[in-house]
């Protein structure tokens, strides 16, 4: 712990904003396979679990209509669609799943039509699986391995 007397211990939520909330909670229920806490294609915003937390905080996807103004003045808000694929600032979002699970996520994706392609990062372990939401968003399926490690 430095000076600064505190140190984050997990990722509490992910914001998105979204143009067309159908094809998004479609997309994150019935492709990825969230589960949804409150919310549906319908609300203004819908939130997803991820998994566990930290200190009573759950991991949540959270997917808000991009006229949504829950507070105003605390998030952007507006006419216009929001910016998505290479111009948007978000590059992509990662979940994290068992390894043993990956050749899951390909057969799961394969039967559906749903386009991936499999990177590999031998310098921490990681190999991930890459899609995209409906709205253009990267959206990383990712797992640890040992034997993924570069032995150099």
């Amino acid at each position: 712990m430095s000076e600064r007397g505190f140190q984050p211990r997990a990722l509490g939520e992910i914001a998105i904003r979204c143009a067309d909330m159908r094809a998004m909670v479609e997309f994150y229920e019935d492709v990825i396979g969230l589960v949804r806490l409150t919310g549906d294609h319908n609300s203004a915003i819908t939130f997803f679990r991820i998994a566990e937390g930290f200190g009573g905080h759950t991991q949540v996807l959270a997917l808000f209509h991009y006229t949504a103004d829950p507070r105003p003045g605390l998030h952007p808000t507006g006419d216009n669609t929001p910016v998505t694929g290479a111009k948007s600032s978000l590059h992509h979002i990662a979940l994290s799943l068992p390894f043993d699970e990956q050749e899951a996520v390909m057969h799961w994706y394969d039967k559906i039509g749903q386009p991936y392609r499999v990177e590999q990062f031998g310098w921490i372990g990681w190999r991930g699986i890459f899609t995209e939401d409906p709205e253009g968003n990267t959206v990383e399926l990712v797992a640890y391995n040992p034997s993924m490690l570069d032995q150099a």
